[in-house]
């Protein structure tokens, strides 16, 4: 049963983490004059071939949290704003991606979204992070100075291969969705993005998504054979284990103290450990090896003179079993209830609009009103949603380890070799690198912007007969001394002493023209940028054409200044 809208305890709209990167995909020219059921039809099409091309790329790539997926939105018909990547009312495919704690992760999905539009001309794509347009963070020190948070709405996308930005003289506004969507279609409009911003991004996806398994490592530990087998079976739970590990708290770790489900085998019969190997990312490999954590009560390890070798595969493998353990009883409890972060989102909603105001917690009123909320987020569409997305790692955990097994399967078995982890320790070369990688574009930067001003400088010399080196602060209190000498509401007023008026003779046409002349004109200075400068936004610009029109008020006001 859905939830009313008329309800007293309406449901919030949960704010993505921050770790999530949005995307988009927009098949052109736009099917919106399609019935629904052959735009369901359509779209279910796109995915299947879209899907078929990424799976080569995918298949055989651990993410580090969630993995790369396009999916149809819910109602795709309908005319309300999406409600996973909040695209307007357009047919598309979208999809998120949580990346935790492993950039190389979103970065992949980029490129991925880059080879989708370049194989399959007529695609278009979008893709945005918390951040917003994070690709124009990459590139921030190359885009024209028009081109601002404010200004890049429904303005950059991944066309054929590359980047599109629209430039303000297609749209001085925010253009829709489906105008800026046709401009990039179309041949005649040039929208693609200047050839530096360009190499930018394709910098920072050189080789992917071939060169991803440079982020992966493999690694032996020694495991319960319930641990084992899942990772056999399906190795990306990896990733739910590390996070189940790495965001424990006192309460999953009460679960990890009796891994009931891991270590226990029926009756009085113990799990046996065995030796495999595990390959996860190396921001996984990381989280594990950098935690301290002391092994449950009754967890085999072994001694220490047994080898160092031994022991960090058994430490390792510990860790392992234990971000299973919390992980699974914490989702077989969060899938029973439905409750999870959803819930608690939820709650907070409540409190912050006052339901519970003034009310004691574990008061009787309390209880009812936590009762009555409770009851009303078990009939919303979300309640369910929740439920099946927490059991399912549960549910899939449960499929394997209800097949045959035993720990003699993993006997005998030629495992890889394990992965050198220097990385992780001598990781100075690489920072140093990336350090010089981005100081040397804010050189570039400021190079270009020293020459702009010197070009800027030779002009103003040429075109007035004095020296441009004008001091502001000088010119202001110069001025002050001149209209608070002598001035009224009607203006400048002429001296009865001619000495005195020698010491205030200006021509003001002439002085507007060196202040333009040394300032600059908001035409001068887009003559200089590029063809998407045609809204300059430079600070300079603005203080310059602001001290103009701040002498101007003081010619007209003279009166008024003093009075300051």
């Amino acid at each position: 049963m859905a939830a009313s809208a008329s309800s007293p305890f309406p449901l919030p709209s949960r704010r993505p983490p921050d770790d999530t990167l949005f995307y988009a995909v927009y098949p052109l020219p736009l099917p919106t004059d399609l019935p629904p059921p052959d735009l369901h039809a359509y779209l279910r099409s796109l995915h299947l071939t879209l899907s078929s091309h990424v799976a080569p790329f995918i298949s055989s790539h651990l993410f580090h949290r969630d993995p790369f997926a396009l999916s149809i939105p819910l109602y795709p018909d309908s005319s309300s704003p999406c409600a996973l990547c909040a695209s307007p009312a357009v047919p598309h495919l979208h999809g998120a991606l949580r990346f935790g704690d492993s950039l190389p992760d979103e970065w992949l999905a980029v490129s991925l979204l880059f080879e989708l539009t370049r194989s399959i001309p007529n695609l278009a794509a979008r893709v945005w992070d918390s951040d917003g347009e994070f690709l124009l963070i990459e590139a921030a020190f190359l885009l024209p100075r028009w081109l601002d948070p404010e200004t890049a709405p429904n303005r950059v996308f991944i066309f054929r291969g590359e980047l599109h930005i629209l430039p303000p003289s297609l749209s001085p506004e925010t253009p829709s969705l489906e105008a800026a969507l046709a401009a990039v279609y179309d041949d005649s409009v040039d929208t693609r993005a200047p050839d530096a911003v360009q190499a930018a991004i394709l910098r920072r996806i050189a080789n992917l998504p071939e060169k991803a398994s440079e982020n992966l490592h493999t690694a032996r530990v020694i495991v319960p054979a319930p641990v084992a087998k899942v990772l056999k079976e399906d190795p990306c739970l990896i990733a739910r284990a590390v996070e189940g590990f790495y965001d424990r708290d006192i309460d999953t770790m009460k679960h990890a103290a009796r891994m009931e489900r891991f270590l226990k085998g029926p009756g009085e019969e113990g799990i046996q450990m065995v030796r495999t190997s595990v390959r996860m990312t190396r921001a996984m490999y990381a989280q594990l090896v950098q935690q301290n954590f002391q092994a449950p009560r009754g967890y085999p390890v072994p001694r220490r003179e047994e080898g160092p070798e031994k022991w960090m595969e058994a430490e390792l493998g510990m860790k392992i079993a234990c971000g299973f353990e919390m992980m699974y009883q914490e989702r077989r409890l969060e899938g029973e209830e439905g409750k999870g972060s959803t819930w608690e989102v939820y709650k907070k909603s409540l409190e912050a609009t006052g339901c519970f105001e003034g009310l004691l917690p574990g008061s009787k009123e309390y209880k009812r009103i936590m009762e009555d909320a409770m009851q009303y987020y078990k009939s919303s569409s979300l309640f369910s949603r929740t439920r099946e997305i927490l059991s399912a790692p549960m549910r899939r955990i449960d499929e394997i380890l209800a097949m045959p097994y035993s720990a003699e399967e993993f006997e005998g078995n030629n495992l890889p070799p394990r992965d050198d982890d220097a990385w992780l320790y001598n990781g100075e070369d690489e920072l140093a690198a990336e350090l010089c990688e981005r100081q040397k574009e804010i050189e570039e930067y400021e190079a270009a912007k020293q020459y702009r001003k010197s070009q800027k400088k030779n002009v103003s010399g040429s075109s007035c007969s004095q020296s441009n080196e004008f001091n502001l602060g000088e010119i202001a209190e110069s001025m002050q001394e001149f209209v608070c000498k002598m001035s009224s509401f009607e203006g400048a007023e002429v001296p009865a002493n001619r000495k005195d008026m020698e010491s205030v003779d200006l021509d003001v046409n002439q002085f507007f023209k060196a202040m333009e002349s040394v300032l600059g004109r908001p035409q001068d200075e887009a003559d200089n940028d590029d063809r998407y400068d045609g809204k300059s936004s430079s600070s300079d610009m603005d203080f310059g054409i602001s001290f103009l029109h701040y002498m101007q008020m003081l010619f007209r006001f003279p009166a008024l200044y003093c009075q300051m």
